[in-house]
């Protein structure tokens, strides 16, 4: 009987592995993916935290963290996801062993390892969270080829009385193999971040101001707006997580229509004339077209993005509204209002003005913060959504800690 139990135990825990495995192989967005499979193998080792290092350039970057003792009712707990910490990968840190030898490991008490050992614990965390860390699961996330691309950290595995006990080593292989069987999903997501990021370096050529830094800075703000948004209108949990893996790409790809328009214009120091300014306003026009005929939800949204982020609550924006944008003979129309500008577009349009405000464009200077904030709690009603606005004041602490990331 104790046999066939752990048999059907087994049986179980790989079926979940596989209904899991099918759930992230329809996630497009790196960022998404990566914060999908933390959550997911947490789930399988019933971790109460973890956090994601991605490797960029022979360091590994914080990329994502989750602990449900900390941030069960802590709404702007989202802050700490983007932290700048990095970590250099040698045997040093626990993060770093695991990257250089490609080796899991699983840490009964992090504050009670081995002096033999080469790798120590980095309480930085614990101290700034008031969080104590004990059992941890370290394993790599590997690539087909076998390459390292990140590091997952699963803390403080929890029995069924919620006590804090040490991760086995079932855990190890189940987690092993979860991660092992998602490097699909990883690189096709990475194959769609690197498509992205292409298409923001054409525009970029075109447009010194579109940097990658300033595209990562909107999508992030823009998922996080919506998150509060989505939890404020009861939108289930799946949608929300599918609707922001499609948003973030969709938002920063939001004015790629400018590499339709003249480098005069684009280039410009100082204001647009009156004609400058009305061609100007077709790049909104000109980035759906790239778009509108893919069946793809992250070309759907995108188009969505480019052709109205640049309308305003109050109807004074533009283009407005167009029937048919793949016409070769488009008029700019009266400006749509309110709910006819879609949701993604007013969440992005209050995102993209924040940053820019705050960054050096050909024809101004930064502004200072507090003259940012009150433009854009002066818009509020006229420019932008009054929900959005007041959702972006609840989230500020996230909003600032997404600036300084992506400085």
């Amino acid at each position: 009987m104790g046999y066939k139990r752990t048999q059907d135990l087994e049986i179980n825990n790989l079926n979940t592995i596989l209904k899991k495995l099918e759930k992230l192989h329809h996630i497009k967005d790196i960022h998404s993916l990566i914060n999908s499979i933390l959550a997911e193998t947490r789930e399988i080792t019933n971790a109460d935290a973890g956090s994601i290092f991605i490797k960029e350039n022979d360091k590994l970057k914080f990329s994502y963290v989750q602990n449900d003792t900390l941030f069960k009712n802590d709404i702007l707990s989202n802050k700490y996801i983007y932290s700048n910490r990095e970590i250099t990968i040698d045997e040093k840190s626990l993060a770093g062993y695991v990257a250089l030898t490609d080796n899991a490991l699983i840490i009964d008490n992090a504050y009670n390892i081995n002096k033999k050992a080469p790798y120590s614990f980095n309480p930085y965390f614990d101290k700034i969270s008031s969080y104590k860390t004990i059992s941890m699961l370290v394993i790599p996330l590997k690539a087909n080829e076998g390459n390292v691309v990140g590091v997952l950290e699963l803390i403080n595995a929890k029995n069924e009385k919620g006590e804090i006990v040490s991760f086995s080593e079932k855990d190890k292989m189940f987690a092993v193999q979860f991660t092992y069987y998602v490097t699909v999903a990883i690189e096709r997501a990475m194959m769609i971040r690197d498509l992205v990021y292409r298409m923001i370096k054409l525009s970029q050529l075109r447009d010194p101001e579109e940097t990658q830094e300033h595209v990562n800075r909107v999508g992030a703000y823009s998922i996080e707006i919506y998150q509060k948004w989505a939890e404020n209108h009861s939108v289930l949990k799946n949608e929300i997580e599918n609707y922001k893996d499609v948003l973030r790409i969709g938002a920063m790809l939001h004015d790629i229509g400018k590499v339709g328009i003249s480098d005069v214009i684009l280039k410009k120091k100082g204001p647009l004339s009156k004609t400058e300014y009305n061609i100007m306003q077709y790049h909104t026009i000109l980035g759906a077209q790239v778009f509108m005929n893919s069946d793809s939800d992250w070309e759907k949204i995108a188009t969505e993005i480019t052709l109205n982020h640049h309308e305003k609550w109050d109807g004074t924006g533009y283009p407005g509204r167009i029937d048919n944008i793949s016409s070769n003979n488009i008029k700019l129309a009266k400006g749509k209002k309110q709910t006819e500008i879609p949701l993604s577009a007013r969440i992005v349009a209050l995102a993209d003005v924040y940053d820019a405000l705050f960054s050096k464009r050909t024809y101004k200077d930064p502004w200072e913060e507090d003259k940012v904030l009150y433009y854009i709690k002066d818009q509020s009603g006229k420019q932008f959504d009054p929900e959005i606005v007041n959702i972006f004041f609840r989230i500020y602490d996230t909003i600032k800690a997404i600036r300084s990331k992506w400085e």
